[in-house]
């Protein structure tokens, strides 16, 4: 397999140390698990899931930067694809988040390795944005098509308007926004749960998207990529099937994706996949407590490297 532009062969990891789940996310994540957060072991376990999860990925061949989650007023640090993201040409974006914690999750060492390993031209930060709540969370708020250059976004507070239409402008995507609720009526608050775009298939959990006219649109569109659509279910959705990144690795692409999801996928979801990746399931369940699964905690390095 040849390697895609769509797979980044190195990402960047928070390892968590003070875990908990997010109080001020809970109000429209509906994925976030109803439990006691001040669980006395969910850190430790958070903590161990992380580091068995890097290990297999560096293990198969992708380049992990691992920082530690130290500062316990950010329970969400393990999930730094929200905040920033990275770009083939050298361009690195920074992102408004919603939540007051998770805008303490950015951090200057960060983007300082990426300066110093990777040719980075610049980096244009939207988190000025934040007091007039125009927020845009990342590739959570927005899965990225890098090789169509297409922006699928869900309609949320998450995924403003404007400040969707700013990114898309400054990194040339198209935006292509929709909504999509839950059976309940629940709206879906960030993308990456719904879907996700690997180099030759798209999971998409099409039924969710509540436009009809829409929905069809993006199918289209996804297929027009010429990838295969794998429709999911709700079900499947609520197991985090959607909440994958397809990555480089050593001896071709891998789809990184956690054990509960893979465990929700059926055998001719899985054997469509495998024609053009290899499924790397990991175990992080305590982590997918809050809301996130393994999608959520790899910001992927679209970087040139620096020799």
């Amino acid at each position: 397999m040849r390697p895609s532009v769509q797979a980044p062969a190195a990402v960047v990891m928070v390892r968590p140390h003070h875990f908990t789940v997010n109080t001020q996310t809970a109000q429209d994540n509906a994925f976030q698990a109803q439990m006691d957060v001040q669980g006395s072991d969910l850190s430790r376990r958070a903590y161990d899931e992380h580091t068995a999860a890097m290990a297999e990925l560096e293990r198969r061949g992708v380049r992990v930067h691992v920082f530690e989650g130290s500062d316990a007023a950010t329970p969400d640090c393990v999930f730094p694809n929200n905040w920033f993201s990275t770009h083939a040409g050298g361009h690195v974006a920074i992102y408004p988040m919603k939540a007051a914690n998770r805008r303490l999750e950015r951090r200057a060492d960060v983007i300082e390795l990426l300066k110093a390993k990777y040719r980075v031209q610049d980096v244009i930060d939207y988190s000025g944005l934040e007091p007039d709540r125009l927020y845009l969370e990342g590739t959570g708020a927005m899965v990225l098509d890098h090789i169509d250059r297409v922006a699928y976004a869900v309609a949320s507070d998450r995924t403003n308007p404007i400040a969707l239409e700013r990114f898309c402008t400054h990194f040339n995507f198209e935006p292509m926004v929709f909504p999509a609720a839950d059976s309940r009526g629940v709206n879906i608050y960030h993308t990456n749960v719904l879907m996700c775009i690997g180099t030759d298939y798209a999971l998409l959990g099409a039924d969710m998207i509540t436009d009809h006219a829409r929905r069809e649109e993006v199918i289209t569109r996804l297929q027009d990529s010429g990838r295969d659509v794998i429709a999911l279910t709700e079900a499947q959705i609520a197991k985090f099937a959607g909440n994958a990144i397809e990555l480089q690795g050593r001896d071709g692409r891998l789809l990184a994706l956690s054990q509960t999801a893979y465990d929700a996928l059926d055998p001719s979801q899985i054997a469509l996949i495998a024609q053009s990746a290899t499924l790397v399931p990991l175990s992080i369940p305590t982590i997918e407590m809050a809301g996130g699964s393994v999608r959520c905690t790899i910001a992927g390095i679209h970087l040139a490297p620096r020799r």
